[in-house]
């Protein structure tokens, strides 16, 4: 570089020296209000130290001056870009969503077809040592395949992923949950599952899926795939994808059940913590792509093409004729399976709550003994499904049977297992079948004496412990079917207990059986209620449905919660609830918060902001500016630590502790400090900074968030916790009652209003009276 002129030389040191006393008198506010700040209470010192690496999202948009002024040089044609990607994001998620149903359901039906129809051969042959070892062999192969992929490549994928999807749209961030690998994964690793016979469902990953899809979809780009079309830069916000996450639950309960409605009603009442009508709009598009997919593929199969999927019904079942009469002494029978589903669906997710804290306990061993515990519950099951329809005796076939009797090959109401020609095992007709067609013979109507009394007792028993032991290993299973067939078996043991004295017929008993215990064990009212009726195409249904599960809720949530936030809080996820717990409502926002607060000032040295970004782990740092920028310290707002670490790559500095506006809109766009895609943060670690850098400025005050929001320190903590839920905050400010001093008290997260940190800060709330009452299982209580 060229020597400065005399002239020049003698206007920098000029500047320096008129600047000193500026210097000097920096440091000594940002020394004063260190000291301020750290007999204050502020951020929550546990943000980030879960088992896990949890982010928070931030649903609101950081309306810093870059963003008003991008917003404002939005021109109509943007606008409709915006618009039109946004409905165009819908359209693909539910194509694609459809077709991967499609796929998952053809794959299943076609292994495990091939799986039975092998052993049904050996059967007749009457091998059965040979048909035991090919039949166990290939379960134990599918679940080992399905458990290998799972640890090694994406263990994100274990479970059903609706907990993890739920905590998402609630705005927490886990680690790697919609990442490509995390999609393939799912896909297979399901199809493997399902397939292996072990009692596991597809609605729960089929929901996993359609978020994934939706996430890689709308993550706004990608620079390292060359992805960087102009008309995705909209998308790179948590909002943005929130909302096609939310499309692509709802596409994916659409794809398992073939119901478009049913599924808009779950991402409605189960899965998001923000809904408006736009969003409405959106997912009801996108589950009738779905609806309509689907059709076409199906009719694709109705001539046969694809293999042993049949006719491809895609879980429709029939369940009875068009007329359907009940009366007034039908209700107390109704009734009934309503209360005992709730008790049933709370003992349920009371068992499967203790049976995933002592798997946790065998997979914190390693990821051997994961797939040890994996292969072992293939093994037992096996063992179960072949060896308990000995127990049954053979019935003699129908005179009049409305298919083939014995059924030869793979699905059907009448299994010749180990029996004579002419007679069939009604047990093994339920164990040898996939659920859905174990579903479709327990809903199957004309078939009241088809089942003996001690056979459906045994498949409910099994299938409810199985569902429970089979959900926590490390592999894509779901609950949703599952909890469906062993509440048809439980429905249909009490239709033929109550036999004459009620005109229903067994396969309507076993539909409101499955409404019982999904309403018993999931608590969800309106979207199960739609989503059984689209399941057994017959609106007449609707009364006794409805009956049942508002009385199965009631019951169940006497005990505990439901299974989804059972699984969400044993994951360590910090989920806000729609309510607050009734002792909120005797604490304020400021009993809460606790730690040294961490603030910068609006014209900030370098080295600070190195120093607080490596030695905490706080996202959010309130702004301030003191004399001479101001006449008494002020909050200027809210600086994200993502848009820090922008500033010290871009390397942003300024010489002088001198406002510089004009400099930023120069070298920074909007687009600079858009959210990265999926798992593309940049760490302060990987920022190198010579002395000189350290020691200069940075202006935060064209990046900072002017318009956070922000409560009194003497503000009820359950309306603190309404409005942040609400509005889908990932900070909120505390700022004092009394003005002067330190403008600002100190933060609040998603973190300090989990009813873990508020009983530990006041332990006392604990014995208060405001609590929320629910009964215990004291048995499992001592147990465990």
């Amino acid at each position: 570089m060229a020597a400065a002129s005399p002239p020049a030389e003698a206007a920098v040191e000029e500047e320096s020296l008129l600047s000193q006393p500026l210097l000097q008198q920096h440091e000594e506010q940002h020394h004063t209000l260190r000291r301020s700040a750290s007999n204050t209470t502020s951020q929550l010192a546990i943000v980030g130290s879960n088992l896990c690496a949890i982010e928070s999202l931030d649903y609101e948009i950081m309306e810093n001056a870059l963003f008003k002024q991008d917003w404002r040089n939005n021109r109509k044609i943007q606008i409709f870009q915006y618009i039109f990607m946004k409905w165009t994001f819908c359209f693909l998620i539910g194509l694609l969503v459809s077709l991967v149903g499609f796929f998952n359901n053809l794959a299943v039906e076609n292994i495990a077809g091939l799986k039975f129809v092998v052993t049904s051969d050996m059967m007749l042959a009457r091998r059965f040592v040979a048909a035991f070892a090919i039949f166990s062999s290939s379960n134990f192969a599918l679940t080992l395949f399905a458990s290998l992929i799972t640890a090694f490549i994406a263990p994100e994928c274990a479970g059903s992923g609706i907990p993890e999807v739920k905590a998402y749209l609630n705005g927490v961030d886990a680690p790697a949950i919609f990442s490509l690998r995390t999609l393939l994964v799912k896909i297979i690793g399901s199809i493997s599952a399902v397939s292996s016979s072990l009692n596991v469902g597809k609605a729960g990953p089929m929901v996993h899926t359609g978020a994934c899809i939706a996430a890689i979809l709308g993550q706004g780009g990608s620079k390292k795939y060359g992805l960087t079309w102009k008309w995705l830069r909209f998308f790179k916000n948590d909002r943005d994808r929130r909302d096609l996450v939310t499309c692509g639950s709802a596409a994916g309960i659409a794809a398992a059940f073939r119901a478009p409605v049913g599924g808009v009603l779950f991402a409605l009442e189960e899965m998001a913590s923000w809904w408006r009508s736009a969003l409405l709009w959106r997912a009801f598009f996108t589950a009738a792509i779905v609806a309509i997919v689907l059709r076409a593929l199906i009719d694709v199969c109705l001539s046969g093409k694809c293999g042993l999927f049949g006719k491809g019904g895609l879980i429709m079942y029939d369940v009875t004729s068009a007329d359907i009469p009940y009366h007034l002494w039908d209700v107390p029978p109704v009734i009934l399976l309503g209360v005992v589903g709730g008790i049933l669906g709370s003992l349920y997710n009371s068992l499967l709550e203790k049976v995933l804290r002592i798997y946790n306990l065998i997979n914190e061993k390693g990821t051997f003994f994961k797939i040890i515990l994996a292969c072992c519950i293939s093994i037992c099951t096996s063992c179960l499904l072949f060896g308990l329809p000995w127990i049954a005796s053979c019935r003699p076939c129908p005179l009049d049977p409305s298919e083939p009797c014995p059924t030869i090959g793979r699905s059907g109401n009448y299994k010749k297992f180990q029996c004579a020609p002419g007679h069939y095992n009604d047990l093994a007709s339920l164990f040898f079948n996939t659920n859905d067609d174990a579903i479709k013979n327990l809903f199957s109507k004309n078939t009241d004496a088809e089942f003996q009394h001690s056979s459906m007792l045994i498949f409910f028993v099994t299938c409810f412990f199985l569902s429970i032991f089979s959900y926590g290993i490390v592999a894509p299973t779901g609950l949703f079917v599952p909890v469906i067939v062993t509440g048809a078996s439980y429905g249909r043991l009490v239709g033929m207990l109550v036999g004459s004295r009620s005109t229903l017929n067994h396969g309507l008993f076993a539909v409101l059986g499955s409404a019982s215990l999904l309403g018993g064990s999931m608590r969800m009212t309106v979207s199960l209620c739609v989503i059984i009726l689209e399941l057994t195409n017959n609106l007449l249904l609707l009364p006794l449905i409805m009956l049942v599960l508002l009385i199965s809720k009631t019951v169940a949530d006497a005990f505990n919660g439901n299974i989804y936030d059972l699984i969400m809080r044993s994951k360590g996820f910090p989920y806000l609830e729609a309510h607050a717990e009734p002792y909120m409502r005797q604490l304020t926002v400021g009993d809460v918060v606790t730690g040294p607060l961490q603030l910068f000032q609006g014209i900030e040295k370098v080295a600070n902001i190195v120093h607080v970004l490596k030695t905490t782990g706080h996202n959010g740092f309130p702004v301030v500016d003191v004399p001479p920028f101001s006449e008494a310290p002020v909050l200027v707002g809210l600086i994200l630590r993502a848009h820090l670490i922008t500033l010290l790559k871009k390397k942003a500095f300024l010489h002088s502790p001198m406002p510089n506006f004009s400099d930023a809109f120069k070298r920074f766009m909007a687009d600079d400090f858009a959210k990265k895609g999926l798992g593309n943060g940049d760490r302060i670690e990987d920022i190198d900074l010579s002395d000189e850098e350290m020691n200069m400025f940075v202006d935060l005050h064209p990046f900072v968030n002017t318009s956070p929001y922000s409560v009194v320190e003497t503000m009820s903590l359950a309306k603190a916790l309404i409005l942040f839920r609400e509005v889908g905050l990932r900070h909120m400010l505390v700022v004092p009652k009394i003005p002067g001093g330190v403008p600002v008290v100190g933060i609040l997260t998603r973190h300090d209003f989990m009813p873990e940190h508020v009983l530990n800060v006041h332990p006392s709330s604990l014995r208060s009276r405001w609590r929320r009452l629910r009964f215990q299982w004291p048995i499992w209580s001592k147990i465990f």
